[in-house]
Order: C-alpha cells, then sequence, then structure tokens
C-alpha cells in the first residue's frame, strides 16, 4: 500500500482489539536520498502514548543510495530517538555532542526550547537500517534545555526470543534513561514458532512495529513494516512469530498523550504562532537553537509555511467522533477572514466570504489517495488570493489525516512547485487516473 491508513486484519480472536496500520514511502528530500516508510503520524492515529513520530528505513544499500547525510537542523518540544539494526551514523548537534549511533545502542536527543544537530552515516556504512522515532513534551517540559543520553541496553533472554529495552520497563528489565511521560520503547527477536506473552501496564497504549519477518499481536497477523495498535487495558501482549525465521519487532508504549499539539517540519509547539516564532528563530540563525562544530556543509533551511493555520493534531477516535463528515476551521485568525470547509456530501473544499461560497476545490478518493480534479474561485473574488489559502488548506487536511493526493487539478499542479513542503504528499498522474477522472461530474 503506497498511502497509510487502517488495513482491514481480516478475522480476529474474539475481543481482540488491534487495528493494523500501514506505512506510506516518504522521500526525505533535500540531500538525503533515503526513501523511509513512515507509520506515524495517519489519518488513523496521530500517537501511541508519547510517540508522534515513527519512520522505518532500510535496509538501504548506502553504495546505491548515498546513505544519510542530513546537515544541521533545529528541533523544539521533542524527543529523538535513533535506533538501529545495521549501520552507523555521525551525530553532532549544538550541545556540543559528537556521538555515533550503532546497533542496539539508544541515542536520545531532547530538543527542548531548541536544538540543531546533523547526521551522516559513516564511510564504512554498506547497509543502513532502522527506525527514528519521535516523542511529544508535556507542556509543562516542552521548553527545558537541551539534552542527550546514550545508553546500550543488556540483551534479555527469554523463552523463545530476546529482548533490548531501550526506555520504560518491559519483562523485569527497566531503562535508565529518563523521560517525561510513562513510555515504553523495546527491541524484539522472536525465534521462528515462537509465542510469547509479556505482562503489560494496562494504563498503556502499544504499538508493535514489524521490522523483519512477520508476527501476531493479539491473534491478528501483522506483515513487514506494519505497526499493530493496541489500545488501553491489554493485560498481557500476546505475540507469535508464525514464519520460518526470526521476526524482529519494535515495541512502543505509554499512557494515552491528552494534550493537542501542533507538528510542523521539524517543530512540536503548543500553537501556530509558536511554530512561526521557531521557524523565524532558525532562519535568523538565532541562538536559540546553536551552531553544529564540524559538519562540512550547509544548515538545511526551513520550508515556506503555509498560508493557512496549522491545525492541531490529535487521535481521531479519541479527541475527535469519527461521525462528524466535514472539518471546518479559519483560514486566518481573523474572525471575519475567509473560512475553509470540507463537504465530503459534495467531495470538495469550499472557501467561504462573509457565509458565501467564493470557491471549491473538487476531489474524490480513489485507493486511499484524494485526487483533486478541478479547483475555481467566483470572478467576484479574484485578486484577493483565495485559491491559494484554499489549497493550502485542502493539502494540510490531506497531511493533517495522513492521506497522499494525485494533483490532476492544474492549479494544485502548479501550486505543488511553489510550495515544496507539500511536495512529498504527491502521486503520479497516470493515464488510468486521466480517464477514471473524466468520467466524474460529467467532465
Amino acid at each position: 500500500m503506497s498511502s497509510d491508513q487502517v488495513r482491514a486484519p481480516g478475522p480476529q480472536p474474539a475481543g481482540s482489539r488491534v487495528e493494523v496500520l500501514t506505512p506510506r514511502e516518504v522521500p526525505l528530500g533535500g540531500p538525503r536520498a533515503m526513501t523511509v516508510r513512515r507509520t506515524l503520524p495517519q489519518r488513523a492515529r496521530t500517537l501511541i502514548g508519547a510517540w508522534c513520530f515513527a519512520d522505518h528505513y532500510g535496509p538501504d544499500d548506502v553504495a546505491r543510495t548515498g546513505g544519510m547525510d542530513v546537515p544541521p537542523h533545529p528541533h523544539t518540544g521533542l524527543q529523538t530517538v535513533s535506533w538501529l539494526f545495521t549501520g552507523e551514523i555521525e551525530h553532532r548537534d549544538s550541545l556540543g555532542v559528537h556521538a555515533m549511533v550503532r546497533p542496539g545502542e539508544l541515542n536520545l536527543m531532547t530538543g527542548g526550547h531548541g536544538i540543531s544537530h546533523s547526521e551522516v552515516s559513516t564511510p564504512g556504512t554498506r547497509i543502513l537500517h532502522g527506525v527514528q522515532l519521535w516523542v511529544a513534551r508535556p507542556a509543562a517540559h516542552r521548553h527545558a534545555p537541551r539534552d542527550f543520553r546514550h545508553h546500550v541496553p543488556a540483551p534479555v533472554p527469554l523463552d523463545g526470543g530476546e529482548l533490548r529495552v531501550f526506555l520504560g520497563s518491559l519483562a523485569g528489565e527497566t531503562s535508565p534513561v529518563p523521560t517525561f511521560t510513562p513510555l515504553l520503547g523495546a527491541e524484539l527477536t522472536l525465534s521462528p514458532g515462537a509465542r510469547l506473552s509479556l505482562s503489560a501496564d494496562t494504563a498503556f497504549e502499544h504499538g508493535v512495529l514489524v521490522d523483519q519477518g512477520e508476527a501476531h499481536l493479539d491473534g491478528v497477523p501483522l506483515g513487514p513494516a506494519e505497526l499493530g495498535y493496541l489500545p488501553p487495558g491489554a493485560a498481557t501482549l500476546e505475540l507469535h512469530n508464525p514464519g520460518p525465521g526470526p521476526a524482529r519487532l519494535v515495541l512502543l508504549g505509554g499512557e494515552p498523550f491528552e494534550e493537542e499539539i501542533v507538528m510542523w517540519w521539524n517543530f512540536l509547539a503548543g500553537s501556530h504562532e509558536e511554530i512561526v516564532l521557531a521557524r523565524q528563530e532558525w532562519e535568523d540563525a538565532s541562538e536559540r537553537f546553536g551552531a553544529v562544530d564540524g559538519h562540512d556543509g550547509f544548515r538545511l533551511p526551513a520550508p515556506g509555511l503555509p498560508n493557512a493555520r496549522l491545525a492541531p493534531r490529535h487521535n481521531p477516535r479519541t479527541s475527535r467522533p469519527d461521525s462528524v463528515p466535514t472539518s471546518e476551521r479559519p483560514a486566518m485568525t481573523d474572525s471575519a477572514a475567509p473560512v475553509v470547509r470540507r463537504d465530503d456530501a459534495r467531495h470538495r473544499y469550499e472557501i467561504l466570504v462573509a457565509g458565501e461560497v467564493a470557491g471549491f476545490t473538487a476531489y474524490r478518493d480513489r485507493d486511499g489517495r484524494r485526487v483533486f480534479y478541478h479547483t475555481v474561485v467566483d470572478d467576484a473574488y479574484a485578486g484577493q488570493g483565495l485559491a491559494g489559502q484554499l489549497v493550502t488548506h485542502a493539502l494540510t487536511d490531506v497531511r493533517d489525516n495522513g492521506g497522499r493526493i494525485v494533483p490532476v487539478c492544474p492549479y494544485v499542479k502548479k501550486f505543488l512547485t511553489k510550495h515544496e513542503e507539500f511536495a512529498d504528499l504527491a502521486d503520479p498522474v497516470t493515464p488510468e487516473i486521466l480517464q477514471w477522472v473524466r468520467t466524474l461530474d460529467g467532465n
């Protein structure tokens, strides 16, 4: 599946509440040639505990792709967790830390009020393979000082597997690395045919990401790169490897994170205004983010902000009812400003001025993607920048819900060439899609 979604897991054992989240492929952009598989955030789930971001990459042939070369870039309001299976990455940050990320070793960096860092795969790396995770920090600790922790968890043998707990506690093993909310992070390898029943904190929600092989969570099959989500209440994690080879999993968990957060680019904050300020301070080379010494290259520039307000992220199933058919939020802060809303019944986003529809961009959903095929603004409202506000809101809505788009509409296609921050959402326009669009609404 090319776009992230909840896969129908098929028949489940009685009482199972597992959701299967499939990833979408995301090109990292800039000088980085790597493509990652992203399972968080997405439409079905924004967070698991305070885990708010999960990229899974590799095995990546560095000779073919060039590996990882991420120039100095900023973070606020979050912690980054680097965990490798194969390869080595050189880390430098504005705290003055110079460290190596190696398989089975935790590197946790705290962004807090502001930090910058670079990540470069080492010359000796042939295959790069691992996960990059982010942890949202609660508002009370969001602006704490920069920090860096390194920890090598000891392997814990289990009956049919091996466990490395890098954050939190599991199976009697506890990581010494402190966290700002109750969390679990661990790597688990299951032998062929093994079945494990791990005691779990019933206050936690859990995620099981399959890196290698296949696994069953609570009787529900998970394929490679899929993430099984289990809501709070489970006293045990029932895991099974039905395959002929070992299965490697990443276990994530934590108490549900109830605060709304705003995420954009590499920033996590409590409001749109905080994001705007952080971006400007990064562009101004503010002391807020410091400097990274030892990286031969440029600072990564921030992409342009959308014209609409950045919307808070939350888990749809707990924070907003699925039954609400439309989303509506102001395109600008002023109460008299244009308002953009999504009308699912008419398959379009509309922009309203003084309560009147001034324009719309039409879409249909196909194969898990939102196909935009027509955008129009009434002549009476021409020259006010409404089309840009409308499309910015529409694409932001798709991104907030973890979707992808196909830009058949000429205006949307042109918009993407000028707004690179949305380029990673787009899939190619194929002849099949064009033929299908011609059948819509009499086109």
